[in-house]
Formats: structure tokens, sequence, C-alpha cells
């Protein structure tokens, strides 16, 4: 009770077309909650990387912070590089969720998430100059936390102008709908009268 060849490649085809519409689903997805990934990794990564890059102790969380901040030195802590990406993410989904289209389009969200970003990239070009002149040795997790914090900025601000631009074509396309709409509704009230 075997398939035919011409049902088999029906079966072949329309499988082939549904893997293709789950991951055009799923990029959509990814691409219209950008913002939101990004915010979460640029919390969770630099936090992870500077935990794996120094030595594991018996002491509690909040007692290895509390040495980070007591032995706080710029030219050698790392702990605010984190600390930056953290606050960089927190006004940056601050005012992604306080906007909406209009805003998303040219207001808030974009200045600020460049502001954010610019003054970022700044703080962490200036301490890695620090960090990497003051010590011969710089480990590879050191640059890795660096690295994931400029590109992390970088991102930011990629993902920030492409939301912007999507919501102005959305606003474009709706207010030609709305014209559309507003102009044969006239028409029609013009004629009943």
């Amino acid at each position: 009770m075997g398939f035919s060849k011409e049902e088999k490649t029906r079966r072949i085809l329309r499988g082939f077309k549904t893997v293709f519409f789950l991951i055009t689903m799923v990029i959509s997805f990814l691409v219209f909650s950008a913002p939101v990934f990004f915010v979460i990794a640029d919390t969770l990564l630099p936090t992870a990387l500077l935990s794996a890059s120094t030595p594991p102790s018996s002491s509690s969380l909040l007692k290895t912070l509390c040495s980070h901040f007591s032995n706080y030195d710029f030219r050698y802590s790392l702990i605010d590089i984190p600390l930056i990406s953290i606050i960089r993410s927190a006004v940056i989904i601050c005012v992604y969720s306080f906007c909406d289209g209009p805003k998303l389009s040219r207001g808030p969200y974009l200045g600020i998430t460049m502001i954010c970003s610019v003054s970022s990239l700044i703080f962490v070009s200036l301490k890695a100059s620090f960090v990497f002149n003051s010590s011969k040795e710089g480990s590879a997790m050191e640059a890795a936390l660096f690295i994931c914090s400029l590109g992390f900025a970088i991102a930011h601000m990629i993902v920030a102008y492409r939301t912007s631009c999507r919501e102005r074509r959305k606003l474009l396309v709706y207010k030609i709908d709305i014209e559309a709409v507003s102009f044969s509704f006239l028409h029609l009230v013009q004629r009943c009268n």
C-alpha cells in the first residue's frame, strides 16, 4: 500500500512549504521582537561573562558584589561594564514600552536609544583603553566582555533605527488608507445630500 510517485512528490512539497512557512514566521517574530530580545541578551550576557571571568568563591553573591564595589578602581575593575549594560537596557526598554506608533517612528525611542548607546560606547571605549593599557595581559573573557558591550550598544542603535523605519512605513500606509477612506466617505455623504 505505497504512495504513487506523484503523491510522494506532493507530500514532500507540502512539507517544504510548511517548513518554509514556520521559518518565515519565526524570523518575523524575531524581527518584530528584536528590541525586547536585545534588551534581555544585553542584560544577561555581560553579567554572565563577568561572573565567568571572576574566580569562583564560596561567598554569597551579595558579598562578591560588595567586594567588587569596595575594591573599585576605574583602571582595573570590570563591574561597571555589566552595570552600564543593565542601565542602558532598562532605559531603552522603558522608553520602548511607553512609546506607540508615532513616537516609535520619530520620537523619543530612537533619540534616547542613540544617546544611551553612544554614551555607553564612549564610556566602554575609554574604559577599555585604561584596562588594556594598565594590565599587560588582558584575558579573553575581559576582551569578550568589552566586545559584547560594544556590540550590543551598536545593535541597539541598529534595532532602534530599523524599528523607527518600520513604524514610519506603517504610519505612511495608515495615512494613505485613512485619506482614501475619508475621501470615499466624504464623496458618499455628498451624494446622499
